[in-house]
């Protein structure tokens, strides 16, 4: 069952006074132990009411106000999302928190509803598989793509062609002879112990996954159906970009106004990845 664990406010977290770093110490090792237990799933504190807003339904109409707001024994200080299989579960780790306020303080348990819950209502399906379609959503708009390139045993020389000619940043590069488990027998070439097994760059705000792969064939390798876009705030760097990426590649569009850009152009590279480059309109900046 997942519950919800509120802190209650008081009147030091109203004040915005600040635990002690004891405390804080304390609530961080009481959180670990969540954590290590499987049972935290999320957990925040909240600012004072004084920074906060209400907003009361009537009918059609909607009045804002601005807080403080009294009772506050009644107002949130923070909270703990859990997971938990009882709460009989939950009151025992409760018991074990610090004291999370300066003076006496109070800490309430409420379990969430579930879609069971509502059988008798939804007695056709319909709400509970609108409310699977709706935690799909949002586990995927939560999601983080990436390109993952295959350089067939050019992985290293290509990291640091983009390194000099685009100011990439790596940010984890380890080789096959680093691996933390043996490699496979047979599993990639007998050169391919110092290739690269993985690496991780950046180039502008665009975060790439890079290897060598599991083999030394450039004709395995196919970039076909996609192309690596930058947009580029500068037309002497786009100039220069562009060039250095037709460098012993090739340009398949060069450099033009366009109705869509100032400047835009295609390029594959060397390494056979392909770029679209162009200078933002003037509605971009």
């Amino acid at each position: 069952m997942k519950v919800m664990v509120i802190v209650k406010a008081t009147t030091s977290s109203e004040t915005g006074t600040l635990p002690d770093k004891e405390l804080l110490t304390a609530m961080g090792e009481y959180n670990q132990a969540l954590i290590d237990a499987g049972i935290m799933k999320s957990g925040d504190g909240l600012r004072p009411s004084s920074e906060g807003y209400r907003i009361r339904f009537s009918k059609t109409d909607r009045t804002v106000t601005k807080g403080p707001f009294a009772e506050t024994n009644e107002l949130i200080a923070g909270y703990w999302v859990w997971e938990i299989d009882s709460m009989d579960e939950a009151i025992a780790w409760v018991k074990k928190c610090p004291n999370p306020m300066l003076e006496e303080s109070d800490i309430e348990i409420r379990s969430f509803y579930e879609m069971a819950d509502f059988a008798e209502i939804d007695n056709d399906g319909e709400i509970a598989e609108q409310e699977k379609r709706q935690q799909q959503s949002i586990v995927m708009h939560q999601a983080k793509a990436s390109c993952y390139l295959f350089f067939s045993g050019r992985c290293e020389e290509a990291l640091t062609y983009y390194q000099t000619h685009l100011d990439a940043k790596i940010g984890m590069m380890f080789r096959f002879n680093e691996s933390p488990e043996p490699i496979p027998e047979g599993a990639i070439p007998a050169n391919f112990d110092d290739k690269i097994m993985h690496s991780e760059f950046t180039i502008g705000d665009m975060k790439l996954l890079a290897t060598d792969g599991c083999n030394d064939s450039v004709d395995e390798v196919n970039y076909s159906g996609f192309n690596l876009t930058l947009t580029i705030d500068s037309e002497q760097a786009l100039r220069r970009i562009f060039a250095a990426l037709s460098q012993d590649g090739q340009v398949r569009m060069p450099l033009a106004e366009t109705f869509w850009s100032p400047l835009y152009g295609q390029v594959t590279d060397k390494f056979g990845i392909g770029w679209m480059l162009m200078l933002p309109t003037p509605s971009d900046n």
